[in-house]
């Protein structure tokens, strides 16, 4: 442990515990928020501000633009982690807070597509940068102010607060897009109504920054500061400190990476897949994981606290084997709970698609291409949650348990009256694409369900604020974690939703995209065993990880 954070270690007051939790938790729930909010509403937002008929390609396309903000997550944490190890970890995570909600409020604010074409998408995606860049300042600087108020022995309990905020952000954009639905009528919250979350933030801001600046800054931050420690450039010292490229590369892969794909996975996949594949009411969906969040929240507490006695590395690793034997099963018992009945269609009456070139080109709109014949009916069945088989053959044809579909004759040139007619004939073999709402018994093992995938990104991400802060020395350490954690949550992360959308649209199986997720933790599992230390918890010594 360096001579500063020695100096700098003292018992805080409950008081002051309680301020600096809450103010730093409530702080991280109101930026997530801002975040998150994007996503909740992918599928309103794909009609504001993209003019494309494909509805899979639209709702890509918005998938693009959430990914954007995360590509830009690790450069704001170079950024924002230079100055939050040069001025302080407090006056950083002011600075973030507020671009963050100048951002969000502006996207409520952008003309839809419809009013001035393809500047209203431009400007999105420049907002989401913004957010990007203060986001990769923000998870850095509230836990590492948490993590250096706290003693040692409740480092893991006190940060978990930081980590369960995360959750917290999402459930806080479910419960605003909820109230909004029903002060405002169905219409006009897809007309306008959706503007009003993203330009709450303003308020959310006001009260985030009242509460910030009550705070004091980081004690092992002003320690280093009078002793004259701090780093002369935290960003080249983060990759020349002896044993911080290891440490780096262990944060990266074998720890954000397993964390936030398993994160996006249980709330933001299934999101989606609720509301597209499975065609679940969209009310009930944000319910079901307002729920299914909410109850979330306290496993990570619970993770927190018990990796203060167990060590930071024991759940990480139980929480990424137990993914990798229980993905698959969560989400086929969600799809067999969810849409019973598209599910018994699906097997009563199997779809299969003979023809040639039958792959789907979900970007061919926005390129100018045309998609082959057969993959125009592909894009379709997957826009309609329709598992199919391909057999290559000739003459282009569906079959739906044995029986032919006949094709309309404006099939193959409109998109809209394709997916309307192949739904029309498939309805009458048993498929039901009119917006379900499941029995009371199913929607509550549903709810259980994502409550495991709760907890299996619980056992992963619970700990994690304590760790990074453990591993990295002091007066680099707001850049060291910041930047591998932005970097995997960033792309790793940020990116699932689009890549996961890409295999699916590609495949034709709605299951196929967690393979992403499950390849990228079948990883990490060997990184974290050889890389995280072993062992309870303690703080930062020179001879760790190098």
């Amino acid at each position: 442990m360096s001579t500063s954070e020695t100096a700098a270690v003292s018992e805080p007051t409950e008081k002051e515990i309680r301020l600096v939790i809450g103010a730093s938790s409530a702080g991280t729930v109101f930026e997530w928020y801002d975040f998150f909010i994007y996503g909740t509403l992918a599928y309103i937002l794909k009609d504001a501000f993209y003019d494309v008929d494909d509805p899979t390609l639209g709702l890509l396309l918005v998938w693009s633009t959430f990914a954007v903000g995360f590509a830009f997550r690790p450069i704001g944490a170079i950024l924002f982690g230079f100055l939050g190890d040069r001025l302080g970890r407090k006056y950083t995570f002011l600075v973030t807070v507020t671009l963050m909600g100048i951002a969000t409020a502006g996207v409520g604010l952008i003309p839809t597509v419809d009013q001035i074409g393809v500047v209203a998408p431009i400007i999105v995606i420049i907002l989401r940068v913004l957010q990007g860049l203060a986001l990769g300042g923000e998870y850095g600087g509230a836990a590492i102010y948490v993590a250096e108020h706290a003693p040692p022995e409740k480092r893991g309990f006190y940060t978990s607060f930081i980590q369960a905020s995360v959750v917290g952000g999402f459930v806080l954009s479910i419960i605003v897009v909820l109230l909004c639905r029903v002060i405002i009528p169905q219409e006009a919250f897809e007309a306008w109504g959706w503007r009003v979350p993203f330009l709450l933030s303003i308020l959310l801001l006001v009260i985030s920054l009242w509460m910030r600046f009550k705070l004091s800054e980081s004690p092992v931050f002003k320690a280093m500061k009078e002793a004259g420690e701090t780093s002369g450039n935290p960003f080249i010292e983060s990759f020349t400190y002896p044993g911080n490229k290891k440490r780096i590369f262990v944060a990266l892969f074998g720890i954000t990476g397993i964390l936030t794909t398993i994160w996006y996975s249980a709330f933001f996949s299934s999101l989606s897949f609720l509301k597209g594949d499975m065609r679940l009411d969209e009310t009930s969906v944000e319910v079901i994981l307002l729920i299914a969040g909410t109850l979330s929240m306290g496993f990570y507490l619970i993770v927190g606290k018990w990796s203060d006695r167990v060590g930071r590395k024991k759940p990480i690793i139980i929480g990424a084997l137990a993914t990798l034997a229980l993905l698959f099963p969560i989400f086929c018992g969600m799809g067999a709970l969810a849409n019973p009945g598209l599910a018994a269609a699906a097997e009563r009456a199997p779809v299969v698609v003979t023809g040639q070139q039958c792959v789907t080109d979900p970007f061919a709109e926005l390129l100018d291409r045309e998609p082959s014949d057969c993959g125009k009916i592909l894009g379709s069945l997957i826009a309609s949650g329709v598992s199919y088989t391909v057999v290559a053959g000739e003459p282009l044809s569906v079959t739906v348990g044995g029986e032919a579909v006949v094709f309309g004759d404006d099939w193959l040139s409109d998109g809209a009256a394709r997916t309307a007619g192949l739904q029309e004939q498939l309805g009458a073999a048993g498929f039901d694409f009119t917006r379900q709402v499941p029995p009371l018994a199913n929607i509550i093992g549903i709810i259980g369900l994502l409550l495991v995938a709760g907890m299996l990104s619980a056992l992963t991400y619970g700990s994690v604020a304590a760790l990074l802060s453990e591993m990295f020395p002091p007066k680099i350490r707001y850049s060291s974690m910041s930047i591998p954690y932005h970097i995997g949550a960033g792309y790793l992360g940020g990116f699932l939703p689009l890549i996961a959308g890409i295999i699916v649209a590609s495949t034709g199986n709605i299951y196929s995209g967690l393979w992403y997720t499950w390849i990228v933790v079948a990883f990490g599992i060997v990184v974290a065993w050889w890389g995280i230390p072993d062992g309870p918890p303690r703080d930062f010594e020179d001879d760790v990880a190098t």
